[in-house]
Order: structure tokens, then C-alpha cells, then sequence
């Protein structure tokens, strides 16, 4: 059995580690609040991007309205709410508003620690750039979700690609997030695991942040609310239309059948991979735990994600059962990406 190096001191270690478990799960409310922002269609009501000015919501009758009159000059509010009122449009504009809000949150826990960590030189030796590297990819997001919700002003919905980005962005974030966190509270050991099972849990990982961002076109197509059959699409395998757009590449992306049957295709093969990396770590005392919880994690989000489908997808602008089970099919996401990353780092790290 290799040795664990350690590179930090305990107490500064823990401190670390306390941080970086408060930020992520921020970020895990963040990603969960967004979701429940775009299955409101409540991510468009807040036309302007004012990253100061926009911390305070309207305080005026006269306010509400000037806001509402800007939401009312772009195609969603014909499209989707053409009866709305003020007091609907206050709901899904304090639904962005409070995603927008969380995001400054964010920064700030994220930005004023690491300032003093980094000052007070408490950070790994060597690894700093690292933390400073996650500070950027928490700004980029903002300017992300503004790139996405610009592209939706001119239509009834944001762009699926840049919705993808903005979900992979955040899945990235928090992936790095608790990666150091594990890192934080082991004292840093360094990553010398065994070659055989690291490549395995790796590809199982790589598979399920794919998986995600096929999660982001469906929802970004709204390709959920066809097909709501199972395990055949309106009696085929393959559903017709598979492969009608030119080129051949953009069924993936704007094809709604074939959106929905990748996405289908790849939970299996994940399915099959997680039984792969299950019996191969059956042997190791120190995997064995935690590719159990994936394992079991993998078969719920499978599960779950049959009986959303099968409800017929989301089909109310207002909170309904079918939006709780999106929204908790996409936690549950959150907790197969984490353990996945959980079982790649505990091959890693060399204890078995």
C-alpha cells in the first residue's frame, strides 16, 4: 500500500474543508433552484443583466409594473403566459431574482475566503492556482447565465446549447468543489491509485457528466413531454425520425426523438458500467463502500427517471407533481455525479 503525503496542517485543513462543504452546497441549491427557475418559465422575467443595481428586487407599485411592461415586450409572455398577472409575474420574477441573488452569494463565500486563506498563506503549497482556477469558473458562470437567458428574449425559450453550458458549467464547479473538499479533509494526499480501477471509475464518471449534459438538451427541447412511454418509444426501439435533420450531427442536439433516445441509450450503458465497476471493486475493502452507494444511486436515478417520463413530463407552468419529480430527478443527478466522483478519487488515492 502507497503512502498518503500529507501538505497542509491539520487545523488549516479543516478550516479549508468547512469552506469548501458550505460552498458546495450552495452550489448543489443553486443548481436545484435553477431548475425549478426554468420549469416555472420563470428564467426570462428579468430582461436586463444589472449585476449591481439589480441586487434590490422592484420596491413600487410603479417599479413592478415598468418590469412587467419589459417582460410583456418579448415573444414568452404571448407564448406562455398571455393572462398573466402582476402578482403572477411578481412569483416568477422573484424566482429569478432569487437565482440571480444566490449566484452573488456564491461569489462572496467563495471570494472572501479564499482572499484571507490565500493571504494568511493557508492553502496547499502548490495548489493555490487551483482554488483560484474555481474562482473564475464561479464568475464565467455569471456571465454564462446571462449568455443563456440573452438568447431567449428574442423566442419563448433559451438556446438548449447555451443552457448546457450553463449546467455543465455549474456541475464542473461543484465537482472541483467537492474534489478539494475530500482532498481537505484527507490532508491532501496525493493521487497515486491503482491504474486498473482509476481507469474504470473514470470512464464511469466521464459517462455520467455526459449523461447530464444530454439532461440539459432534453430539457432545454422539452423532449420529455413526447415519447412518454416505456422501455419502447410509441412502440419502436428506435423511434421514426431518428435521423431527419441535415446534417447528420444536430439530431443529437435539436432532434427531440433522437434527444430523448440518447439519452435513454446512455442510462443504460451507464447502468451496465456501474455493474462492471461494481464487481470489479467487490475484492476491495476500500471501494467497496462507496461504489455500493453509487451503485445503488445509479439504479434510483433510473428508476426515478422511468416515473417522470411516464407522468408525462412536465405539463403546468405552476408547482405540480410532475415538476417535483423533474426537479428531484435532477438532485438525484447531483448525488450520482458526486458519488461517481467519490468512487474515481477513492481509486485514486491509493488504499486498498
Amino acid at each position: 500500500m502507497a503512502a498518503i503525503s500529507f501538505t497542509s496542517d491539520a487545523r488549516a485543513s479543516r478550516n479549508i474543508a468547512f469552506w469548501l462543504f458550505f460552498v458546495m452546497i450552495t452550489v448543489i441549491t443553486m443548481i436545484v433552484f435553477g431548475g425549478a427557475t426554468r420549469l416555472t418559465n420563470s428564467g426570462l422575467s428579468i430582461t436586463e443583466w444589472e449585476p449591481i443595481t439589480g441586487i434590490l428586487p422592484p420596491l413600487s407599485h410603479e417599479a413592478w409594473m415598468a418590469e412587467f411592461e419589459k417582460y410583456k415586450q418579448i415573444p414568452e409572455f404571448e407564448a406562455e403566459h398571455p393572462d398573466m398577472t402582476l402578482a403572477g409575474f411578481e412569483f416568477i420574477y422573484f424566482m429569478e431574482w432569487g437565482h440571480r441573488i444566490l449566484g452573488r452569494v456564491i461569489g462572496l463565500a467563495y471570494m472572501l475566503p479564499l482572499l484571507y486563506f490565500t493571504f494568511k498563506r493557508k492553502l496547499p503549497r502548490g495548489k493555490a492556482w487551483l482554488f483560484w482556477l474555481v474562482f473564475f469558473l464561479i464568475c464565467l458562470q455569471g456571465f454564462i447565465g446571462w449568455w443563456m437567458v440573452y438568447s431567449g428574449l428574442d423566442g419563448v425559450s433559451v438556446s438548449q446549447y447555451r443552457l448546457a453550458t450553463h449546467l455543465g458549467m455549474a456541475f464542473i464547479i461543484v465537482g472541483l468543489l467537492f474534489w478539494f473538499w475530500r482532498d481537505a479533509r484527507e490532508g491532501w494526499p496525493k493521487t497515486t491509485g491503482r491504474p486498473f480501477m482509476s481507469k474504470r471509475t473514470g470512464v464511469l464518471a466521464v459517462l455520467i457528466f455526459v449523461q447530464i449534459i444530454l439532461g440539459a438538451f432534453v430539457a432545454g427541447t422539452k423532449s420529455g413531454l413526447s415519447y412518454n412511454t416505456w422501455p419502447l418509444m410509441d412502440g419502436r426501439l428506435i423511434p421514426g425520425g431518428y435521423g431527419v435533420m441535415n446534417p447528420f450531427w444536430k439530431n443529437w442536439f435539436e432532434n427531440t426523438a433522437a434527444i430523448q433516445f440518447n439519452h435513454r441509450m446512455l442510462a443504460y450503458i451507464i447502468l451496465a458500467v456501474g455493474i462492471w465497476v461494481f464487481i470489479s471493486a467487490r475484492q476491495s475493502r476500500h471501494l467497496r463502500g462507496p461504489v455500493t452507494v453509487l451503485s445503488l444511486l445509479i439504479l434510483w436515478q433510473v428508476v426515478l427517471g422511468i416515473i417522470t417520463l411516464l407522468t408525462g413530463g412536465v405539463m403546468h407552468p405552476w408547482w405540480d407533481i410532475h415538476i417535483e419529480l423533474a426537479l428531484f430527478h435532477q438532485f438525484s443527478s447531483i448525488l450520482v455525479y458526486l458519488a461517481a466522483l467519490w468512487v474515481w478519487r477513492s481509486a485514486l488515492v491509493n488504499r486498498v
